[in-house]
């Protein structure tokens, strides 16, 4: 089996994760995807992100509907630090006969040499999906020569480029503006109702 491993904050999740994670289950020839929600991200330790608890909440109620995507544990239930290398080499050893296919954003992919041991990572999957990013300047001859061999491993995503983010729909919600389709219904509802980002 070929399992996608989506990994983010998601905070929260919405309609521009839903339609990469759908292109890439679709171009990439996956079975299924893990959604692997990250509890304090090691690149951005300072950033302010809602506690992992209610965005569990939210991302499974994006979820509930597509039984091709699952929600992962695998960073919610060991300590931190959450890296990716060490994220892919425990799911290789939970799924052992299945290709592990690492699905990032092109912005993720720039930055790359700047994620903890690389060249591990690269070992610890079959394929890196790479869903392309508006303005991700991507200069993979650089890259190929900081991390050898990652040329091999990458396989476009085209997918449609939707300017949606966590932190614009965190700020429009703070300040009243409208988010309904941002998000799909069972995520704006759960937000709504629990007044969550302070919605007006």
């Amino acid at each position: 089996m070929r399992i996608g491993v989506f990994g983010g904050t998601f905070d929260p999740p919405h309609l521009a994760h839903l339609i990469l994670a759908e292109e890439a289950h679709f171009q990439l020839d996956l079975e299924r995807i893990l959604w692997v929600l990250t509890p304090v991200s090691p690149l951005k330790p300072d950033v302010q992100i809602s506690p992992w608890q209610q965005r569990v909440e939210l991302l499974e109620a994006a979820l509930v509907d597509n039984p091709k995507f699952t929600l992962s544990r695998v960073d919610i239930d060991r300590a931190a630090p959450h890296y990716a290398f060490e994220t892919l080499r425990i799911l290789g050893e939970s799924f052992p006969d299945d290709d592990i296919v690492l699905l990032i954003g092109g912005d993720s992919m720039r930055d790359l040499p700047q994620w903890e041991k690389p060249e591990e990572l690269l070992s610890n999957c079959k394929q890196i999906g790479v869903m392309r990013r508006p303005g991700a300047e991507i200069d993979m001859p650089m890259l190929e020569q900081l991390i050898p061999g990652l040329r091999r491993k990458v396989k476009w995503v085209d997918a449609p480029l939707l300017e949606i983010s966590g932190r614009l729909i965190r700020k429009r919600l703070r300040l009243g503006e409208p988010v309904r389709y941002f998000l799909p219904d069972e995520v704006y509802q759960l937000i709504k109702s629990k007044n969550l980002y302070r919605f007006d």
